[in-house]
């Protein structure tokens, strides 16, 4: 079992700047792919940016050039920059890591753009 705990959320404003991090544990996780989700009240969840264990990433239309996923293996830790924050930016953000079928899940954390 892999646990996931996301911390960094909270309010900004518009243009501004914050960065999740989202700390695993329950065993390494070098391997696994981790990344992001996000979900705004009423909308579904939508994918963010993930990072596979090679260091290679992926990221949404809508981050690209403002969002950056990075990882350190040695601390099992996820991180999400995020840059240029818009109003539209504000959701519940969640952690992930998977591997073949498995996957596990951050409870969130939430993040909040004021215009």
């Amino acid at each position: 079992q892999v646990q996931l705990v996301e911390s960094g959320g909270g309010l900004v404003q518009a243009g501004g700047s914050l960065r999740l991090s989202c700390a695993a544990s329950g065993r390494t996780v070098e391997n696994y792919i981790m990344g992001w989700f996000r979900q705004a009240p009423g909308k579904e969840r939508e994918f963010v940016a993930h990072i596979r264990w090679t260091g290679t990433s992926t990221y949404a239309n809508s981050v690209k050039g403002r969002f950056t996923i990075s990882r350190d293996n040695a601390k099992n830790t996820v991180y999400l920059q995020m840059n240029s924050l818009k109003s539209e930016d504000t959701a519940f953000y969640y952690c992930y890591a998977g591997i073949g079928t498995q996957n596990y899940w951050g409870q969130g954390t939430q993040v909040t753009v004021s215009s």
